[in-house]
């Protein structure tokens, strides 16, 4: 899922350079979402493993 954040990252940079205001808004957005999404689902995952003993 990071990989598509940081895809998307990419797209709104170039959209951006070439001027593309409306794509590289929704690219950012979109990017951002993602961001979160993969950050909160690895502190799931952090606390999930804490919570069975397993070391990281």
């Amino acid at each position: 899922m990071l990989s598509w954040a940081l895809t998307f990252l990419i797209v709104a940079l170039v959209a951006g350079v070439l001027g593309f205001g409306g794509i590289m808004s929704a690219s950012a957005g979109i990017a951002q979402i993602l961001f979160f999404v993969f950050l909160v689902l690895f502190a799931i995952s952090m606390v999930a493993n804490a919570m069975r003993g397993r070391p990281i």
